[in-house]
């Protein structure tokens, strides 16, 4: 699809969870500017509300839970018809060294990321599969292609993340339905800004230290933008990306 092309997506109703800031924003802002019909959710309505605009509809909605989700997506099925997009990007990002780390905190990484993940493309499978074209993408990490140091849980869930979207793929080869991870490394986004100061207090480093360490842990030493994120989503949906299937993108800025 071309920059010009603003209906490439017109018709389809898209899902994107953790869609009311950072990667999932830019990922629904960008499926919006290509006609497509955008469930955004996230744990805080008035969040999702304020960056509601045209083609983004706010719909709150935990990933932890599973009811709430079985009950939500089915209503945004009911309102908007089939997802045909789904993007699994909701997570959380907190480092701690594994001896430090408690069942809790293990718990709710998994159910946030991995959980989440599983149930969010299990409900939207049940339309998805209805229809003759459907994208899922999930948004996983470059911790999840190799181990994060500090970051054993989250590097967990995030490799999870990949070997789901794998096994998709090859439950559904030979369908019009692709699935594929996107990796990042270090984004601009509001979970870089929190572990700026988790990082600062853990390692004993001033803030700009820490954002030094995230910095330069991307291969071209800088921060990612989320649009640079969102333009991999958007070639996995554009024409021409049938035989991408069960691959994980990654976007650190050199090799990993």
């Amino acid at each position: 699809m071309t920059s010009q092309d603003t209906t490439s997506l017109a018709g389809k109703h898209a899902l994107v969870t953790g869609g009311g800031t950072g990667i999932g924003l830019a990922i629904a802002r960008a499926l919006a500017a290509q006609g497509a019909e955008v469930t955004i959710t996230g744990r805080r309505q008035e969040v999702l509300e304020e960056v509601a605009t045209k083609g983004l509809h706010p719909m709150a909605m935990d990933v932890r839970d599973e009811d709430d989700i079985v009950t939500k997506i089915q209503a945004a099925v009911d309102a908007r018809g089939p997802i045909q997009i789904c993007v699994a990007n909701a997570g959380v990002a907190e480092g701690k060294a594994l001896h430090k780390t408690t069942l809790d905190f293990w718990r709710n990484m998994m159910a946030t990321n991995l959980d989440g993940a599983f149930l969010t493309i299990r409900e939207c499978l049940k339309s998805m599969r209805e229809t003759d074209w459907g994208r899922v993408i999930t948004v996983s990490s470059i911790a999840g292609l190799r181990g994060l140091k500090g970051g054993a849980c989250y590097s967990a869930s995030k490799h999870g993340m990949i070997g789901l979207t794998r096994a998709l793929s090859e439950d559904y080869l030979g369908t019009p339905f692709t699935f594929n991870a996107i990796c990042p490394g270090y984004v601009d986004t509001p979970i870089v800004e929190r572990n700026i100061t988790s990082i600062s207090a853990r390692a004993g480093v001033s803030e700009d230290e820490a954002l030094k360490i995230m910095t330069h842990a991307n291969r071209h030493q800088r921060l990612i933008e989320p649009e640079e994120v969102s333009a991999a989503a958007m070639w996995l949906c554009g024409p021409g990306s049938q035989s991408i299937n069960g691959q994980t993108i990654e976007i650190s800025g050199g090799q990993t």
